[in-house]
């Protein structure tokens, strides 16, 4: 049984691979999202992660579709202590942005279509810099005090803001943020490496990183003249044409016939090896897909084969200087 990892200073154990809530309700209907997160609980795993906006881009969505996915499972299944559930706000077409009315609102929204009375793991989606970090903060806070959310965190935010909101926090003694939700993977490192872990690091903050495949380009399933049927085909393909992805791809390739693994497992369990890393995040749209995923949890990699991918991952030096930065 893969065992639990404490998510930074809170008091939630998370399994070492959030499962994804944004295909819920979009390139997943309500029974293929009800069996990915069937199969998911059956693995071990307890932490599904969603957003208010997940998914308005789609036509037809208004956004709020995944978490009333989520929400009908929990109470379809009747495991809502066990699993814990993070969910965003500040990105939803009705309630854009941080201000103290926008968060209550949007959180009371997300507590609705979940069907719960408190959400575990609360972000603020996108920083929104009109509003002072001292309100944003005091509005979660008051979530928390309210008994609605039980820890708050921040995806997409400056690493000066992400410090200016934990002092003011920590001397008002307020809620303070207890995770972070950086884009970080294997192709994707200078997004996260550099000041904002720094600060992650000095915080305790633990990672929760998205895009933790590259929206599926990680899978290996990207090659040369092949076509791909996916959603984010063009997104992922573009790494091909790129010395890292190519570098890359042949060190997962390596790494996965050693340990007869899939390369999304490697790449997943080389990111949970990360400094402040405690649970990437990845999406399944079918059962098929999950058992890759949920392997990366239980998958060991030497020093030698973390070694390499992290130097096939670097950003060769020519395509730093001309601004490429896959």
């Amino acid at each position: 049984m893969t065992s639990l990892r404490t998510l930074g200073t809170s008091d939630l154990h998370v399994f070492p691979l959030a499962l994804g809530g944004n295909v819920f309700g979009w390139t997943a209907d309500e029974a293929q999202s009800f069996a990915v997160l069937d199969a998911y609980a059956a693995a071990g795993g307890n932490f599904v992660d969603s957003a208010d906006v997940y998914s308005a881009w789609a036509e037809g969505n208004e956004g709020g579709e995944s978490e009333t996915v989520i929400g009908r499972w929990l109470a379809s299944r009747g495991n809502r202590d066990d699993v814990v559930v993070a969910t965003k706000a500040g990105a939803h077409p009705r309630f854009k942005g941080l201000s103290a009315p926008t968060i209550k609102a949007a959180a009371e929204e997300s507590l609705r279509r979940l069907g719960t009375d408190r959400i575990d793991l609360y972000y603020t989606h996108f920083d929104d810099e009109s509003v002072p970090v001292e309100e944003i903060v005091t509005a979660l806070d008051q979530l928390v005090r309210d008994g609605k959310v039980r820890a708050v965190a921040a995806s997409n935010i400056s690493p000066e803001r992400l410090r200016a909101s934990l002092d003011f926090a920590e001397a008002e003694g307020l809620a303070r943020y207890v995770a972070l939700q950086p884009h970080y993977n294997l192709v994707s490192r200078e997004t996260y490496e550099g000041p904002l872990l720094e600060t992650a690091e000095q915080a305790g903050l633990a990672a929760v990183p998205y895009y933790g495949l590259a929206s599926g380009f990680l899978t290996g399933k990207y090659r040369p003249g092949t076509a791909v049927d996916s959603a984010r085909a063009a997104g992922a393909g573009k790494h091909l044409d790129t010395e890292r992805g190519r570098a890359v791809l042949s060190a997962l390739d390596a790494v996965a016939g050693a340990h007869g693994a899939e390369p999304a497992s490697v790449a997943l369990a080389w990111l949970a090896s990360r400094p402040t890393v405690v649970a990437p995040i990845a999406s399944a749209r079918t059962v098929e897909q999950l058992p890759a995923l949920v392997a990366s949890a239980g998958l060991e990699l030497t020093e030698e084969e973390l070694t390499l991918l992290t130097e096939a991952s670097e950003v060769p030096e020519a395509a730093e200087a001309s601004g490429d930065r896959g």
